[in-house]
């Protein structure tokens, strides 16, 4: 077949890990599918911001891989997708404990020689390699991992924690050997790694997104006394504590206030012109 597109796709691979299967980030170099004036100025601002589209590549060579439900973009080869909910009583189960939890009922399994291609993002995809050990998350995170990753629910173990640390009462386990992808609200600079050795990290907000398996999650007062904490302004602090590695973002507030203000009914107009061009009209074609 002849065509006039001899362009190539213009994508840049920032990072992978290979292991049972291949897991790529890729990122597009740029968007140019403007055509009319108010996606051309929207396109022009987020190259200004460095904002670009990403996606997740993973190449299974007689191997699997779970994904969160919806975010497959295609796939090529011979795959076989699978719900992997089991039977009746498995299913009841997960159902109950989806309900309870607010997780995904279904994370689909896909096995076979092939490609898969997520949907592109403009969020951050980290990359981890599990070496026998487990990591707990926030499970809004959850992109995608090996079939041999395993992927359970755990509970906030202390009182305090479930009620006053506002990470809930369950949360995203995953454990064993293999590749985990996660999609982070913030850039990976903007992301501190605190390798904690027999110690304690404090932290006042849930800006906490991930641990591992073995650090202790707890809910202290700031103060020895609750006036003490009502009078400091600071009252509770999330309390990590043990030998593992803890995983901040503390910009992730500034972002969330932006959007505040951006949803603000008196910032619309301003938006709104400012995306339309300095006069609000898309022109003429």
């Amino acid at each position: 077949m002849k065509t006039n597109m001899n362009q190539t796709n213009t994508l840049t691979k920032l990072t992978e890990i290979k292991g049972n299967s291949l897991f790529q980030v890729l990122e597009f170099d740029e968007l140019r599918g403007g055509k009319d004036v108010r996606t051309a100025f929207m396109l022009s601002f987020m190259r200004q911001a460095g904002i670009k589209l990403r996606q997740l590549r993973i190449v299974l060579s007689s191997s699997g891989a779970y994904i969160e439900s919806g975010r497959l973009s295609f796939m090529r080869g011979p795959i076989e997708v699978s719900s992997n909910t089991g039977g009746l009583f498995s299913f009841s189960k997960q159902l109950i404990t989806s309900k309870i939890t607010g997780e995904n009922l279904v994370r689909p399994l896909f096995k076979g020689t092939g490609e898969l291609l997520l949907e592109p993002s403009f969020g951050h995809i980290a990359l981890l390699e599990l070496e026998n050990e487990s990591v707990i998350i926030d499970d809004t995170l959850f992109f995608a991992a090996e079939q041999q990753v395993e992927m359970s629910t755990t509970t906030v173990k202390t009182v305090s924690g479930a009620l006053l640390g506002n990470e809930g009462f369950f949360q995203t386990k995953l454990s064993g050997t293999g590749i985990v992808a996660l999609e982070l609200p913030v850039p990976e600079q903007e992301i501190f790694k605190y390798k904690l050795v027999n110690d304690t990290l404090k932290v006042d907000g849930n800006f906490a997104i991930l641990r591992t398996g073995t650090i202790e999650f707890s809910v202290e007062k700031t103060t020895k006394s609750l006036m003490g904490s009502a009078l400091s302004g600071e009252g509770f602090m999330n309390v990590f504590k043990g030998t593992g590695e803890v995983w901040l973002m503390p910009t992730k507030s500034v972002y969330d206030e932006l959007l505040k203000t951006m949803d603000n009914p008196l910032m619309r107009p301003h938006a709104e012109h400012v995306a339309e061009g300095k006069d609000g009209k898309e022109g003429k074609a």
